[in-house]
């Protein structure tokens, strides 16, 4: 498990490609690879990727298939930046929100907007993720826990939510520099996920009689 705060921004130093099956990631992250393990847990840009291989201040990781279609992983070069953060310890501080490092899809940068030291951004969202992004409610973009600020209107064709970055925030992680047209990875909050599905079997079931002896 994550909490969506990033530890560093590594870079990728190699992307090996086997078609559209499975990629093999290296990069570089000092900060990150301090203490990890092979088989240790990363996300890298929101992914939760397992470390296959470590080099000093060099970590490798394998990308199966499902990951390059559902994220952006598979648009990596050599040289590009990446949000990193190790997993939580048992124990640890949850200081952004639960994000598991499952992407759910890919949004793309409609607007961003200087307001003073911060700015607001704006998101296109995929039509079948908006219903689980609430106002107020936590989000995790390539791995950044964020509060959503503003949604659009259920019935709007083409859905979006707004995030405000903070100095830090737009300092420290590669939202910072993303341009209008940028894609970035998405995770909704888990628990409306799950609320979601719930609710789906509690509607659908037949009722079950009693069977039990009286």
């Amino acid at each position: 498990m994550f909490t969506g705060i990033i530890a560093e921004q590594g870079h990728v130093l190699s992307v090996e490609r086997d078609g559209d099956a499975t990629a093999t990631l290296r990069l570089h992250a000092p900060g990150s690879t301090e203490g990890l393990a092979l088989g240790g847990s990363v996300a890298v840009n929101g992914v939760c990727l397992t470390a296959t291989e470590i080099n000093g201040t060099d970590f490798s990781v394998d990308v199966m298939g499902e990951t390059l279609v559902r994220s952006t992983i598979g648009e990596l070069a050599p040289g590009d930046a990446v949000n990193l953060e190790r997993c939580v310890p048992a124990g640890g501080r949850l200081d952004g929100h639960v994000v598991q490092g499952h992407v759910d899809g890919v949004g793309v940068l409609l607007e961003r907007e200087a307001l003073g030291n911060w700015e607001r951004l704006r998101f296109g969202v995929p039509a079948n993720l908006a219903r689980y992004i609430a106002e107020k409610g936590s989000i995790a973009i390539d791995g950044v826990s964020l509060t959503v600020t503003a949604v659009s209107a259920a019935a709007e064709p083409e859905p979006w939510f707004e995030v405000g970055l903070i100095p830090t925030t737009l300092a420290e992680t590669g939202l910072g520099s993303k341009t209008t047209g940028s894609r970035v990875n998405l995770e909704v909050d888990v628990l409306a996920k799950y609320t979601e599905r719930l609710l789906a079997f509690s509607t659908s079931a037949p009722a079950v009689a009693d069977g039990g002896a009286l």
